[in-house]
């Protein structure tokens, strides 16, 4: 069975989700409009090397590694000693680590708060 390789349009949204930003925000830092912007991660606007180049710029990352982004080869998910179910490949650029690591911690912070918020409404 083959595994359909995402888009480069997917990839763009997948990194942009990583680093936690919007499309709103993309499309205003491209001079577009949101709906433009949306039409680039569905495919159906041709990205051009230009907007690869500023994409990438917005993301803190290079067009070749924006065009060669592949989370299945970040997390290979597997059970290990630690429970946690998720070991870091090799070949990661700092760029990805780094993404990577910044969602974590967002994520962690916003569990800290919502956890809060329940304590807070428990009470």
């Amino acid at each position: 069975m083959d595994i359909p390789m995402p888009s480069l349009g997917q990839k763009i949204k997948k990194l942009r989700e990583l680093k936690n930003l919007t499309q709103n925000h993309l499309a205003a830092e491209l001079g577009i409009t949101q709906s433009a912007y949306s039409k680039l991660e569905l495919g159906e606007t041709e990205i051009t090397y230009q907007k690869l180049n500023h994409i990438s710029e917005i993301l803190g990352m290079s067009p070749d590694e924006i065009a060669t982004f592949n989370e299945q080869m970040i997390f290979n998910v597997m059970h290990n000693q630690t429970g946690n179910g998720f070991v870091l490949q090799k070949g990661m650029s700092d760029n990805e680590k780094r993404l990577y690591e910044d969602q974590i911690h967002f994520l962690k912070d916003e569990l800290a708060y919502l956890k809060k918020i329940i304590d807070s409404m428990m009470k």
